[in-house]
């Protein structure tokens, strides 16, 4: 990859904690998949449900600080704080440093 991953996961969690819906969305590719288990499970893709997601989401469970950051081969764990407690993501990047998938839900991070 000739982006830094944990800068890109750092970057996601500033806009999220900003609530910058514009910088949120314009992060992720044109084909991503968000698969959240935060309040059941649901499976989203495509520009306007990724919006959706993310309007309902900063004025749900609006994020307050990072827990814990891990990088790995594949993706970038990230824990953080929200409303609802703690939130688990593995953040997924794709060669230009955009976010391809997105799979998250309460407590600890997960394969």
């Amino acid at each position: 990859m000739s982006f830094d991953p944990m800068a890109a996961a750092v970057d996601w969690l500033d806009a999220y904690r900003a609530g910058d819906i514009e910088d949120i969305v314009g992060m992720f590719a044109d084909d991503a998949v968000i698969h959240c288990d935060c309040g059941g499970q649901k499976t989203l893709t495509g520009r306007e449900a990724l919006r959706a997601y993310w309007v309902d989401r900063l004025k749900r469970y609006p994020a307050f600080g990072l827990n814990d950051m891990q990088p790995n081969r594949d993706y970038v764990a990230v824990s953080y704080i929200t409303t609802s407690g703690l939130v688990s993501a593995l953040l997924i990047f794709n060669a230009a440093g955009q976010i391809k998938s997105v799979s998250c839900g309460p407590g600890a991070a997960r394969d």
